[in-house]
């Protein structure tokens, strides 16, 4: 969420508050707002599908809002019924009869000529992670760092389940709706995504990588991508903000565990 964005819309919108616009216009100031954080104010941007899947979703509740009190109901009735045969508003039903259409066509005529450009370098699906990292303020180190709870496999395999649980919790509750139930990058979002999300149940997968590499990638997200993986418009989240380190090693567990494979052994140095 970019902060520099949003809080200039919110501050605007408890002005508006305080002013006598009245239920069309205030209507008109939550669509623009909500349409002004969801395009410039969500860093990496959402795919467009989900984006209009929203819009359509505030389009409706706004309607919902509108109609359910008679009274605001008529004033939107009686406006609208005046602005299209009221003669002083001859001017901007012109306008707006004639200036919708055009942005419409405008818009669509633009995006159907714009050419498909190559990526200007090759993209590396699996790029080379750094040495270290840094999670919220710890130190990582991404090369002989392992799954700290993965000795648990062996040594207290009831504490080991517990960790691999809780990764169940993790991934059903953050993962899922983009990655599937069964892991195979078909959940229910999988359609606005480009590129779609991992197949961990492929063998050339996650049992190819290490568990660090997953953490770094969990981690940070799309927006920690080295160059040598762009252009990327992955929507993967850096998971960093909104989950613990143990939460992040615990998914990563259930991960392994839910597709029967196991994580690329750690090389000697």
């Amino acid at each position: 969420m970019n902060f520099l964005v949003v809080l200039p819309v919110v501050v605007v919108m408890i002005v508006l508050k305080f002013t006598r616009i009245n239920i069309l216009g205030w209507m008109a100031a939550w669509w623009f707002a909500i349409y002004f954080v969801l395009v410039y104010g969500i860093d990496p941007p959402m795919p467009s599908s989900i984006f209009g899947m929203f819009m359509a979703i505030v389009t409706l509740a706004l309607l919902a809002y509108l109609t359910a009190d008679s009274e605001n109901l008529e004033f939107a009735k009686s406006s609208i019924i005046r602005f299209l045969t009221d003669k002083k508003f001859m001017t901007p039903l012109i306008i707006v009869t004639i200036g919708l259409p055009t942005l419409v066509a405008t818009r669509v005529y633009l995006n159907a000529a714009k050419r498909v450009q190559p990526p200007v370098i090759a993209r590396t699906i699996h790029p080379p992670p750094p040495t270290e990292i840094t999670f919220k303020g710890t130190k990582i180190d991404l090369v002989t760092s392992g799954n700290p709870y993965r000795e648990l496999e062996e040594t207290d395999p009831n504490g080991f389940l517990k960790h691999v649980e809780n990764g169940r919790r993790v991934y059903y509750q953050n993962c899922v709706f983009c990655h599937g139930d069964n892991m195979r990058g078909n959940g229910i979002f999988v359609h606005g995504l480009d590129p779609i999300p991992a197949n961990f149940a492929d063998p050339t997968t996650i049992a190819m990588l290490q568990e660090s590499y997953l953490f770094w990638r969990i981690a940070k997200g799309a927006p920690g991508l080295p160059e040598e993986a762009t252009p990327w418009s992955s929507a993967m989240p850096a998971w960093e903000k909104f989950l613990s380190e143990e939460e992040i090693w615990d998914v990563i567990l259930f991960l392994y565990d839910y597709t029967d494979q196991r994580p690329r052994a750690q090389e000697e140095h």
